[in-house]
């Protein structure tokens, strides 16, 4: 778990945010929500302009975070898999409102377009 700065002190979104923050950490657990179980290759093609190094360091840290199983299979060639345990799924009630929230909000150019000229 991250450490926390005398400033955020107890708060409970900090802590959210501390453990679950960024961009890529919400796209990853939805992907593995989405999939149950999925290899590092299938993640890193599901999410094409993330790169190895960040793939590698959000696993990690949501590994960390006890938010995701990683589960190995002593076999050659080496299989990875990763799937959200427990604590990761009870996090995607929050990630369910998120895209909701965007799916209402979300204006595509020609929505601005259209609002631009009613003005």
């Amino acid at each position: 778990m991250k450490k926390w700065s005398i400033d955020e002190g107890n708060c409970s979104i900090s802590y959210t945010l501390s453990v679950a923050g960024g961009r890529w950490k919400w796209l990853v657990l939805y992907k593995l929500f989405k999939n149950n179980v999925m290899r590092y290759g299938e993640i890193k093609k599901s999410l094409p302009s993330i790169t190895h190094k960040m793939l590698s360091q959000v696993l990690s840290e949501l590994r960390d975070d006890d938010l995701i199983e990683r589960i190995d299979y002593a076999q050659i060639p080496p299989k990875v898999e990763y799937r959200l345990n427990e604590r990761g799924k009870s996090l995607i009630p929050i990630l369910e409102l998120m895209a909701e929230w965007g799916k209402e909000n979300r204006l595509c150019k020609k929505d601005n377009e259209q609002k631009t000229n009613l003005k």
